[in-house]
């Protein structure tokens, strides 16, 4: 049998001459612009990811710095759109062209570099690319941010969920020593006697005995995705800060299309971020379903879902599973974010959806976040809270 050289040119059809110019287009990038078809759909997005590592004054080489709009987006993007193998590479190749290599492998740099949230999420989406040596240096600058942020949001967190937990707990039949007097005052000025200026306490407001019983469970689900990041650094401090109130039973998941239980790593926030990778897909009814596992007290459960809610799994199916969690008594809160940069893009589909059964979706900073949390858990108004802090109206207008 022989091979016909002109039949294997005729089989070059136009369809293959279209994936070859489409290849080299990718490769060449903006350069080649003028001589190779324009690109379409997801190519765009995979032509911008590479130029964000790639190209600079029109070479593909150097260039993904500080002034790159999102490093973990990018980071998210090239685990969308390549293979493993492929963002393997591209991630080490970012550790170089960031300039991350020298920072980590120079301690001097460390201690004079003022690392923030942007550095934290940079670091954690490289994650595996990050050379075995230099890992505890990148977690040393981790631990600063997170420890700041602590510093920032711990004591108004403990103070906001305890007086919350407080109002939840009371009873009204304490024990002398559980009565709150300025609760049972206020509760009984109408039985105030003039002319014996006294009060007759015909009922009682006191604080249940709490110290050593779990009042409320708390269970915040963290969608991973790279337009999430900053969200995913907040969450994960909050989530340590809570998980040290005894009075409170905590639990911690990330997602993409893989759901990951980091809860027994909550005494270490650092641990819960170098146990995330930034990127990828997204799977909310999965989460959900792994999370309504973990609640097994509905009425005193807060579930918490941090998500852009672009879902990649059964849409109709996570809303039913919104809607039981609601029915069956769970307080339910979804963020779109939880920064300090506002909402990012989001499905006003499911988040119209998620309004419909009565639970908004908005973005919160992290300062409003322990207010939030404490209304939370005393079953308060969510609603009218985030129109109050107008976070309602601002994430559903920032992204068009």
């Amino acid at each position: 049998m022989t091979i016909d050289d002109d039949a294997v040119h005729d089989d070059d059809t136009a369809d293959t001459a279209a994936e070859r110019a489409r290849r080299w287009r990718l490769v060449l990038g903006d350069p080649a612009a003028a001589e190779l078809p324009a690109l379409g759909g997801a190519d765009v997005a995979m032509d911008g990811a590479l130029a964000a590592l790639y190209e600079a004054s029109g070479s593909r080489k150097g260039g993904l710095g500080k002034s790159a709009p999102s490093v973990a987006r990018w980071l998210g993007d090239i685990r969308k759109y390549f293979p493993s193998t492929v963002v393997q590479v591209m991630q080490h190749d970012a550790v170089e062209r960031l300039n991350l290599y020298s920072l980590l492998t120079e301690p001097e740099l460390i201690d004079s570099i003022e690392p923030d949230i942007e550095m934290v999420t940079t670091l954690i989406g490289l994650g595996r690319a990050i050379p075995e040596s230099s890992k505890a240096s990148a977690r040393a600058l981790v631990r600063k941010v997170v420890d700041e942020v602590e510093r920032r949001i711990a004591d108004r967190t403990r103070s906001a969920v305890g007086a919350a937990l407080d109002r939840a707990a009371r009873v009204h039949r304490p024990k002398l020593r559980d009565i709150d007097w300025n609760a049972t005052i206020a509760r009984n000025l109408h039985n105030y006697l003039p002319e014996q200026k006294t009060i007759v306490p015909e009922r009682l407001v006191g604080h249940g005995r709490r110290a050593q019983v779990v009042g409320k469970d708390i269970v915040l689900a963290i969608d991973q995705s790279g337009s999430m990041a900053s969200s995913v650094v907040y969450a994960s401090i909050f989530g340590a800060v809570i998980a040290t109130m005894r009075s409170v039973r905590t639990s911690l998941v990330v997602f993409d299309t893989e759901v990951v239980d980091l809860t027994d790593k909550l005494d270490d926030p650092v641990d819960v971020l170098f146990g995330t990778t930034l990127g990828g897909g997204t799977d909310i009814n999965r989460a959900i379903a792994y999370c309504q596992g973990l609640i097994s007290r509905p009425t005193d459960s807060i579930f918490v879902l941090i998500s852009d809610l672009y879902e990649g799994g059964i849409r109709e199916e996570m809303l039913k599973r919104v809607a039981h969690l609601r029915a069956d008594g769970v307080q339910v809160v979804v963020l779109l974010a939880l920064s300090d940069e506002g909402a990012p893009a989001f499905d006003r589909e499911i988040a119209g959806d998620l309004a419909a059964l009565g639970i908004p979706a908005f973005a919160c900073t992290p300062d409003a976040f322990p207010d939030l949390l404490a209304v939370a858990i005393s079953r308060g108004d969510i609603v009218g809270w985030a129109d109050a802090n107008e976070l309602s109206r601002r994430g559903m207008s920032d992204e068009e």
